[in-house]
């Protein structure tokens, strides 16, 4: 039996889980506040790719609760439909339009700001 490595990746990937596992319902993130909240404020990018896998873990990652700096639902297509990321938010009491977050401001969660 092979034994898998563990790459730098996985530990990057279960704190963005734990940050994530942390946003209030009813309210949203941004992958780069979430990054910055981590100390790798120009990791955004791979702020979506652990959520993008988030999938396969057994506990629940509310990963629907992230979204862009400008509040648009980028990562939608990888709840199942095009559908299902704002229905999520929608169910939290979270408007959506046109896939953007009506009331960004107001509904957003900021980590650096939230947790001490």
């Amino acid at each position: 039996m092979a034994h898998r490595q563990n790459s730098p990746n996985d530990d990057f990937f279960t704190r963005v889980y734990e940050v994530t596992k942390l946003i209030p319902y009813g309210r949203i993130t941004s992958y780069g506040a979430i990054a910055r909240y981590l100390g790798s404020g120009r990791s955004a990018r791979m702020v979506g790719w652990a959520l993008n896998a988030c999938h396969t873990r057994k506990d629940f990652i509310p990963a629907h609760r992230v979204v862009n700096r400008n509040g648009l639902l980028t990562g939608k297509r990888h709840f199942g439909n095009s559908t299902t990321m704002e229905q999520l938010l929608a169910n939290e009491g979270v408007v959506v339009e046109n896939d953007r977050i009506v009331s960004f401001r107001e509904k957003f969660w900021d980590p650096l700001a939230e947790l001490q």
